[in-house]
């Protein structure tokens, strides 16, 4: 499986339309995080194998590179000692370096393009965002699905579509936290396509949708403008989901890597799409997009159990290997994406890729696919289904008992220090020395002192 996912109505993500033979055979790492957890520059020793190399393959791989503005210091290719296929394939050494933010999606990139891949023990943590503000830097996208790039894609060969995604990618690209959330008009085509999406998933609703899915979609359409004729503002959204659970959203140019967008979730940000999906596929998308993140994802985050489920699993990711990050990508697809819970005797839909998507809503509450109880640890070694609807759906007892299990399972997860997160900052604490242990659990005797004299209070 690969480790980029972020939520779309049945499909994963890849990062590249091309693919070479080869493996990364080694990896060593110096650089990571300074004193004050501040980026700086990480050095790289690689040796890969590409097969069947061709002049043009061979440049693709140097465009990876290229890309992160990696700084080559060796660079020194041989014909393969152990040939797979052809004389063609190549040993490829590389010492480089490249900013510590990078490394990890460098990494993912690199193997994107080669297969077997093989990787030395890690022996530093990874870069991740230590304030809200360094979300500006968790933008990488997976560009499989890109209209431009991928011919399977509805709106490839539309120039007028390109040229609006374009426009929507440029915003995206150029926002810094803090600033105001981009207002969008919508066209009238839009608009048409998000009516017909609108329409049909609202008439399943009722019946398909957990009842907090219900209780929030209501107060969407009194407070924020969810009409089959309106397309919801971001900032609106926004300013409704910051008061109900302190979430907040941010503009994405299109599908992120999931170390990117897994780390903003530990913020309380959501990143989301604002562009629209192409008008001749109305009910499907090969990709996230606006009708995915506002009638998939944004109900749900205005629940305050499942707010804290989606930043437990954000905090998990941060600083996390790229094996866990794949473990916690999936965790998020079977739940985040297409979770089902019970309710009042019932199966219930909690997850976006099911309440943004009217065929596979429609099939995961049939008889047709299989069932089994939510268990993170079965969960996140489960293979999943990218293609076509998943055979295999996993149910929660209820997003508490879900959350608390979440919960466990990230306690697992080895990490040299632990992390807080400070809502009143909107930044995270490294857990590394007992000085920073006892002053958090200070603050939280606190907090806990003057619940408990509330309590008495109203005793």
């Amino acid at each position: 499986m690969k480790t980029d996912l972020v939520g779309t109505s049945g499909q994963k993500e890849d990062a590249s339309n091309e693919k070479m033979m080869g493996g990364i055979k080694s990896l060593s790492r110096q650089g990571s995080l300074d004193s004050n957890g501040e980026d700086d520059r990480a050095t790289l020793i690689l040796t890969l194998i590409l097969c069947n190399v061709k002049k043009i393959e061979l440049s693709k791989a140097a465009k990876v590179f290229e890309m992160f503005e990696t700084q080559i210091h060796h660079f020194e290719t041989r014909r393969a000692k152990k040939l797979k296929n052809s004389a063609d394939d190549l040993d490829i050494f590389v010492e480089c370096e490249v900013h510590s933010a990078d490394v990890s999606i460098l990494i993912t990139s690199l193997k994107r393009i080669t297969e077997d891949i093989k990787t030395s023990r890690e022996d530093k943590v990874p870069w991740f965002p230590r304030k809200i503000q360094d979300l500006d830097k968790c933008h990488h996208l997976i560009t499989k699905h890109d209209p431009s790039l991928d011919n399977g894609h509805p709106g490839y060969a539309d120039l007028e579509y390109k040229k609006r995604r374009t426009f929507f990618a440029d915003l995206a690209f150029n926002y810094r936290a803090g600033d105001p959330l981009p207002h969008i008009e919508y066209t009238a085509q839009e608009t048409a396509t998000w009516r017909e999406v609108y329409r049909k998933l609202s008439s399943l609703y009722p019946t398909h949708a957990c009842t907090q899915y219900l209780d929030a979609f209501q107060q969407l359409e009194k407070h924020c403008g969810y009409q089959e004729d309106n397309i919801p503002q971001l900032q609106d959204v926004s300013r409704f989901l910051k008061e109900r659970t302190g979430f907040q959203l941010r503009p994405a140019a299109g599908l992120l890597s999931s170390r990117d967008f897994l780390a903003s979730l530990a913020f309380r940000v959501f990143q989301s799409t604002q562009y629209i999906r192409h008008f001749s596929s109305p009910m499907h998308s090969p990709e996230p997009d606006c009708c995915h993140e506002l009638l998939g994802h944004v109900p749900m985050l205005a629940d305050k159990e499942f707010a804290q489920f989606s930043q437990d699993i954000g905090l998990a990711s941060l600083g996390s290997s790229e094996v866990e990050i794949e473990k916690l990508a999936t965790l998020y697809w079977f739940t985040v994406e297409f979770g089902l819970c019970k309710q009042n005797g019932s199966i219930k839909a909690y997850g976006a890729g099911l309440l943004s998507s009217y065929g596979e809503l429609t099939y995961a509450l049939s008889n047709k696919p299989e069932y089994k109880p939510f268990d993170p640890e079965v969960t996140a070694a489960h293979s999943y289904q990218d293609e076509a609807f998943q055979p295999v759906y996993f149910i929660a007892e209820n997003l508490e008992d879900a959350k608390a299990k979440l919960q466990n399972y990230v306690m697992k997860i080895k990490k040299p220090f632990s992390l807080h997160y400070d809502p009143f900052t909107s930044s995270i604490e490294i857990m590394n020395t007992p000085q920073t242990v006892k002053r958090t659990l200070h603050q939280m005797k606190e907090q806990l002192k003057n619940l408990c004299l509330t309590l008495e209070i109203l005793s």
